[in-house]
């Protein structure tokens, strides 16, 4: 994998849009100070290298109603990890599935509406023949959930 380097107007320009991407790239060029042209040019290169792979709106799931969030490890047979990993992030309710090193092999952070589904979600899970054992804990509360990293 090769590494984007970044001046700072790249930077500036992602900044901007991780502020709110619904922001026109007139507006960012002012705020800025630079041509429209000079900011579309840079948030073009920024998609051309895969920097920003997409526009987005993030959603509070527990304003619609989903509130149960829980992180499940699991432990899987190894000659089926992808397999599994693929199969687990079709499922709606999932956000994230990683891949990780540890006593676990698999993590996966889904939202519910209630602990029934989160109940038959763990159950689907382990009707997996791959999947050896899972361990299930429920979010309380959120501290910090972000995608975004301070740009130096």
């Amino acid at each position: 994998m090769s590494y984007v380097k970044m001046d700072e107007l790249d930077r500036e320009v992602l900044k901007a849009l991780q502020e709110d991407s619904r922001q026109s790239l007139r507006s960012i060029a002012e705020r800025l100070g630079r041509p429209v042209s000079t900011v579309h040019e840079r948030v073009r290169r920024l998609i051309d290298k895969g920097v920003l792979k997409g526009f987005t709106v993030l959603v509070d799931y527990g304003r619609l109603g989903y509130t149960v969030k829980a992180l499940i490890l699991m432990n899987v047979d190894g000659k089926h990890i992808i397999d599994v990993e693929r199969h687990v992030s079709q499922h709606p309710n999932v956000l994230v599935v990683y891949d990780i090193t540890g006593e676990f092999d698999v993590a996966v952070i889904a939202v519910f509406k209630e602990i029934r589904e989160l109940d038959e979600f763990i159950k689907w899970i382990l009707q997996n023949p791959y999947v050896k054992q899972t361990r299930t804990s429920i979010v309380f509360r959120t501290i910090k959930e972000s995608i975004h990293l301070p740009l130096k």
